[in-house]
């Protein structure tokens, strides 16, 4: 943990396209099973560039954070919240991975505190939800180490070229209680 000192966590923007998209074809390659896109649909985009340049500009409904050592791109996150009137009490935290080299050490955890407290700040956001591998249990340990509650699992999550489908653990996280929810 001694080094977490040499981490910069920060919001991404366009600026960062390049480095995001390095990074996230690396994930894609590594952890198949943790995404629902695939490496070979992503580089199929000809506007790649493009694409994650407007992804990346921050909304309040939508931002990727990220975690640096120096100037390499080691982390990322997203958290999107939901759109529709009845649900916008609720955001999905996405697309979170770490390089290899990196794990371990705690920039996870430092990275998707971040976004938990940056979710705080949100007008009516109650609770975050996220999916994981359920095979995954560093990842799991991770989210549970956060507060984040399993409440299901979704059998037959993902699947490909007819190969073994991935069963998807779904957790949240309650970032308050509306006091006036009836139960």
């Amino acid at each position: 943990m001694s080094e977490l000192h040499n981490i910069t966590i920060r919001t991404l923007g366009p600026e960062d396209a390049e480095r995001f998209i390095a990074l996230r074809l690396e994930a894609l390659k590594a952890n198949p099973e943790a995404f629902s896109t695939t490496y070979e649909e992503t580089i199929q985009d000809k506007n790649l560039l493009d694409t994650w340049k407007t992804r990346l500009t921050p909304t309040l409904d939508l931002f990727t954070m990220g975690a640096f050592v120096g100037d390499t791109l080691v982390a990322v996150a997203t958290l999107k919240r939901e759109t529709y009137v009845k649900l916008r009490h609720k955001a999905s935290l996405a697309g979170v991975y770490t390089t290899p080299a990196q794990r371990g050490k705690g920039i996870a955890k430092k990275l998707i505190s971040a976004i938990i407290e940056k979710a705080k700040e949100l007008d009516g956001l109650e609770q975050i939800n996220l999916t994981v591998a359920s095979d995954n249990e560093a990842a799991r340990h991770l989210y549970l180490s956060l507060g984040f509650q399993v409440f299901g699992t979704e059998k037959n999550a993902l699947k490909q070229n007819g190969l073994i489908p991935v069963k998807w653990t779904v957790q949240n996280k309650p970032l308050l209680y509306a006091a006036s929810a009836r139960y």
